[in-house]
């Protein structure tokens, strides 16, 4: 008997380059400038600040990287308390724990599948009340969507508590005309393997304050005081971007609108052709935002659909397509077991349904109309469609 061919892998979401990259790694390798820091990091950092439009940016070596970074300069220590989205990758609270501090773990909300202004509300209150508020809240913007950033800056406000937008999913979005990751006191992106735009592995900490991301860099570059000598005060990371990977990030950049784009699309194909299952409703987009739709994301009622998302997650598995449950809420992982959770509702953890009823689905802008029509056939198939 013949065994069947494998076909292509389709991953869920691969680099992209754009062609421009090896011009800046040439020019990093011919002036040398092969260690962290140079003219590309220095280029790099203007250019993503004048993109979201704020007053600087600081290249660093991860996502992670600039959220603890942001931690660091707000001063987080051992026993404080930090709210945080709790359907997130776990980078999002692993500094918090980096600090000493206590995670506090917030829903998720129907409209954009992030953090729940009515689950915060209640637990600003309560640390109110307990007379200690969280020293910050690290909201997410899952998938690109931004979180509903009128309301809960609303509340932050008035608790005088500063907000760390982790926008490491949502760099070319937008909410209400202004730029993902710019409504807190420090924005977050990421620029991992996987994001709209990659430098490999690195991130990028942005601010409207200039001596805050000052001393951000002092203490990503190991917290050198100005001596001759190698001289040290206070703790330092060795947190900051190679000049050849701030590089790949220019290149990045410059595509960057070609990308959101390019993702929009792959999330219309599919919901033009899976839209019409019963049971099948895709990540909402909140009214007067704009999603990067980094990962095209949709639910099912199994009941109606008449099978399992792990069935489907097999089907697409067998063919070779990379595909992905959403995030397991961190309040129910291992590592933050115990920890505090407040719910959308009393009897309504959204979170906790998003994730028994979610998925990811391939929507790298270097996919093919092919490639697309494949991933759509199988869960066609797996729902027991019938394709024309």
């Amino acid at each position: 008997m013949l065994q069947k061919t494998r076909q292509k892998r389709i991953f869920l979401s691969a680099p992209h380059m754009s062609g421009n990259e090896m011009m800046y790694i040439s020019d990093a390798f011919e002036t040398n400038w092969i260690a962290p820091l140079g003219p590309n990091v220095d280029a790099f950092e203007k250019e993503i600040a004048t993109c979201v439009g704020v007053n600087e940016a600081v290249a660093v070596s991860s996502g992670t990287a600039a959220i603890h970074l942001a931690l660091s300069l707000l001063d987080v220590k051992r026993g404080d308390k930090v709210f945080c989205s709790t359907l997130t990758f776990v980078a999002s609270a692993n500094p918090i724990l980096y600090q000493g501090a206590d995670p506090v773990f917030i829903d998720s909300e129907p409209e954009t599948w992030n953090m729940s202004p009515q689950a915060l509300e209640k637990a600003l209150q309560d640390a109110s009340t307990d007379g200690k508020l969280p020293k910050a809240v690290i909201v997410v913007n899952l998938y690109g969507q931004s979180a509903k950033m009128d309301e809960i800056v609303t509340l932050c406000n008035q608790y005088d508590v500063p907000i760390i937008e982790d926008a490491a999913e949502s760099l070319g979005s937008t909410y209400k005309g202004k730029a993902s990751g710019t409504f807190g006191k420090f924005g977050v992106f990421s620029f991992n393997g996987n994001k709209i735009i990659t430098t490999s592995s690195g991130g990028m900490l942005v601010s409207n304050d200039v001596e805050a991301l000052k001393k951000a860099r002092f203490l990503a570059t190991q917290a050198k005081d100005p001596a001759l000598h190698y001289q040290h005060s206070t703790i330092g990371f060795n947190y900051r971007m190679s000049n050849i990977l701030a590089g790949i990030g220019r290149a990045q950049l410059e595509v960057l609108e070609e990308r959101v784009q390019a993702r929009r699309l792959i999330f219309d194909g599919y919901k033009q052709e899976l839209g019409s299952i019963p049971g099948v409703k895709f990540m909402p987009e909140l009214k007067h935002t704009q999603s990067n739709r980094w990962l095209t994301t949709l639910t099912l009622d199994e009941k109606v659909v008449g099978t399992s998302i792990h069935s489907i997650l097999n089907t697409l598995a067998e063919e070779n397509i990379e595909s992905r449950p959403v995030w397991k809420p961190l309040h129910i992982q291992p590592l933050f077991k115990g920890v505090k959770y407040y719910p959308h509702c009393e009897n309504e953890s959204v979170s906790e349904l998003l994730y028994e009823t979610g998925i990811c689905l391939p929507s790298g802008s270097i996919m093919t109309v092919e490639d697309q029509i494949r991933v759509i056939n199988c869960v066609k198939s797996a729902t027991m469609e019938r394709v024309l």
